[in-house]
């Protein structure tokens, strides 16, 4: 991956774009936003935002499902 970006240095232009392509790969293999953020020194807002910025179709959330009761 990229080389980490320094906490609170802004990404713009071709470097955005390369940032959040290499994300959208590493999301669509597997990888969560969680996983994704700490690997990239970003907060897990910014990679999300990345991510929904590029195109990319997130997973629902994890866990357990409650049984509706009726």
């Amino acid at each position: 991956m990229t080389e980490a970006v320094k906490k609170g240095e802004r990404l713009s232009g071709a470097r955005r774009e390369e940032l959040a392509k290499e994300l959208a790969e590493a999301y669509q293999s597997g990888r969560s936003i969680r996983q994704l953020a700490a690997e990239t020194g970003r907060s897990y807002g910014a990679v999300h935002r990345l991510l929904v910025d590029h195109g990319v179709t997130l997973r629902g959330r994890g866990g357990a499902r409650r049984a509706k009761v009726t």
